[in-house]
């Protein structure tokens, strides 16, 4: 087995850096549809969901640092282009939104994917030893699970 400097199995962290850069593309453009949703956002809702897009994409800034320091941190190189994030990403990409519904239905739809991909990393990082990916991930989706639970409940 040839180990990175942490002691992990070099292969396993292949792929675990390759997960990695595919939870970063979909945070940024989950990121840019935020900012989006943000600006656009319309009608009666307008105060508390511009607030609310602006606490979570100041949110979504901070996580993709800290997952591509992690992918640095595992001897990985993180993508950087827009073109590898649209080619990568799995999140749609909203344009154009200013609805309230609309728009908190995207910020859901993203953040169930966003979970879905945090949970394969979870097994892949438990399966490799590694404790930093998994406890980064697992505080990612504790956090988004009430994020989601919040907006269903304003969608009802």
């Amino acid at each position: 087995m040839s180990a990175t400097v942490l002691g992990l199995d070099r292969e396993k962290v292949q792929g675990l850096t390759t997960s990695l850069n595919e939870l970063l593309a979909n945070f940024q453009v989950y990121y840019q549809n935020l900012r989006g949703l943000h600006w656009n956002i319309k009608g009666k809702s307008f105060f508390e969901l511009h607030l609310k897009f602006e606490e979570l994409y100041t949110d979504s800034h901070e996580k993709i640092d800290m997952i591509a320091e992690r992918i640095l941190t595992l001897e990985g190189m993180p993508l950087h282009t827009f073109q590898d994030y649209t080619d990568l990403a799995k999140v749609p990409v909203g344009k154009n939104i200013s609805n309230d519904t609309e728009a908190v239905n995207l910020v859901v739809t993203s953040l169930t994917k966003l979970i879905e991909i945090e949970r394969g990393l979870l097994t892949q990082s438990e399966a490799a030893d590694d404790e930093g990916t998994n406890a980064m991930m697992s505080d990612f989706v504790s956090e988004q699970e009430k994020t989601v639970w919040m907006l269903k409940a304003w969608l009802s």
